[in-house]
């Protein structure tokens, strides 16, 4: 009878996968063997892979150079980082080697550019495509960014002030952008997106706005649809819609020839998951030359702003079973030494499913367990598996270590969880290690950040303040109460 975990994942999916594999019955990932990691750094434990992060890249633009080539597709492909996936130093640094662009969305974004600038990471030929609502100090950062040189700086236009905003701040000459505000899907609460402005108004806008100011050139029309490209009805009618904007607005003003895309791209969520990129990419680049065709307007250049596909898979968490808590007859809580709603806020926020496995114990028995977390809440808790409305783990042993991992966590879930700062019940952010690899491809890793102290937790609390001055007055009176103040803290 097969009983153990290993059958259980065999009989349900095909494994091993390409970054899924075992050794002596535990986990590696992308050849990392995950309980060497462990027995280094402890758990809990965040890690970044980095060499991920350009394979992504290089696979898209791979998929979209061959698209090209087979449509006899006239425009060239930009690949841009929507940087609110991961702002981290680190990440920057790895997915600038592959010789991309960036698109941000808010005002400290561009000082991020600017540092990136100074470093020679990026230069004046980067394009910087500008999203958001954009007020106050976002435009003084962009116009600060074009004024200083940096032409290939994009602002999209989200709203109908914001030209004359820009050109108020703008020395010169400045290219913009225009976002189309997409319908969403009939699930949605809204019917329309609150980012950009309506299919019917861009024509008109353009005419009223920017067809006689000499000081704007419009280049780029933004299309983005909220549940990412899918191969659904909805998808390919809305860039159906896109397309007639596109090609209306060319006929007005020749020097538009830019179509930006978005992002959207899924990344695996599953050991059973499953999207073909490379056919997306293809109907997209062929759908978008046969309007064009039939219409006798160039084709655009395409632009796209992949955030998570750049950088989720490259992101992993691993946890330590602590204890086994039997609540009644059939539930049992695997309790991890850690936070859902703090390490993995998606999770908690909009019930997202990651890839979740054990490290250990794949030759053991399984049960079926839900998972809890450290903080004194009911949400926090993770119970649903990719493959069914349960979780099935090696059976918890007091005795032997159980480790589990959450596999493609790198985008947002730092971010959310308000990284460095305060966490819910103040349970400490987990040590985050860095993985790369050196040119013989052997694994170097290194500690990006330490797990949170106490003091760091207090100090944002605004309690070293208070100690600091109860010490001080402690002492003037009292030294053994001073010292005994110190020990407890």
């Amino acid at each position: 009878m097969k009983t153990k975990y290993i059958d259980l994942i065999d009989q349900t999916f095909d494994f091993p996968q390409e970054e899924f594999t075992l050794k002596d019955n535990t986990l590696n990932f992308h050849g990392i063997d995950l309980m060497e990691l462990i027995q280094k750094y402890g758990a809990p434990l965040k890690f970044t892979y980095l060499p991920k992060i350009s394979d992504n890249i290089n696979r898209a633009k791979g998929w979209f150079a061959d698209a090209i080539k087979q449509n006899n597709y006239k425009g060239s492909y930009n690949y841009c980082y929507c940087t609110k996936s991961s702002h981290f130093k680190h990440v920057l640094d790895e997915a600038l080697k592959n010789d991309i662009h960036i698109e941000t969305s808010s005002a400290f974004d561009i000082d991020i550019v600017e540092n990136l600038k100074a470093q020679g990471k990026i230069t004046d030929d980067t394009f910087v495509i500008s999203n958001g609502f954009k007020r106050d100090q976002y435009i003084q950062n962009i116009a600060r960014l074009i004024n200083n040189g940096h032409k290939n700086c994009i602002p999209i236009i989200d709203n109908y002030e914001e030209i004359n905003l820009l050109s108020e701040a703008i020395d010169g000459n400045y290219t913009i952008g225009i976002r189309i505000a997409s319908e969403e899907e009939p699930k949605f609460e809204f019917y329309t997106s609150r980012l950009g402005i309506g299919y019917k108004n861009i024509v008109p806008f353009y005419n009223n706005e920017i067809k006689d100011n000499s000081k704007v050139t419009l280049k780029m029309l933004h299309f983005f649809i909220n549940t990412g490209i899918r191969d659904t009805a909805y998808y390919w009618n809305e860039l159906s819609k896109c397309m007639s904007v596109y090609v209306a607005l060319k006929k007005e003003n020749p020097s538009l020839d830019s179509l930006n895309i978005g992002g959207g791209f899924p990344i695996k969520n599953s050991l059973a998951f499953e999207y073909d990129y490379a056919y997306m990419i293809d109907e997209i680049i062929r759908q978008i030359k046969q309007t064009c065709d039939e219409a006798g307007v160039d084709v655009p250049n395409i632009f796209t702003e992949f955030g998570s596909f750049t950088v989720g898979e490259s992101g992993g968490a691993i946890y330590e079973v602590l204890y086994q808590k039997k609540q009644n007859d059939r539930e049992k809580w695997n309790m991890i030494n850690s936070s859902f709603i703090t390490t993995m806020p998606d999770t908690w926020a909009i019930n997202k499913r990651f890839v979740m496995l054990p490290i250990s114990g794949w030759d053991k028995e399984y049960e079926r367990v839900l998972l809890g977390g450290l903080t004194c809440d009911s949400d926090d808790y993770y119970n649903s598996e990719q493959h069914m409305n349960a979780i099935y783990l090696p059976k918890f042993s007091q005795e032997k270590p159980l480790y589990i991992g959450f596999f493609n966590t790198g985008a947002y879930q730092e971010t959310i969880g308000g990284f460095g700062g305060l966490q819910h019940c103040l349970i400490p952010t987990p040590k985050h290690i860095l993985i790369d690899r050196d040119e013989d491809g052997n694994l170097i890793t290194s500690v990006f950040a330490n797990q949170q102290t106490s003091e760091q937790l207090l100090s944002i609390l605004g309690y070293n303040y208070d100690i600091n001055n109860a010490f001080a007055k402690a002492k003037t009176s009292l030294p053994e109460v001073s010292e005994a103040m110190k020990r407890s803290y």
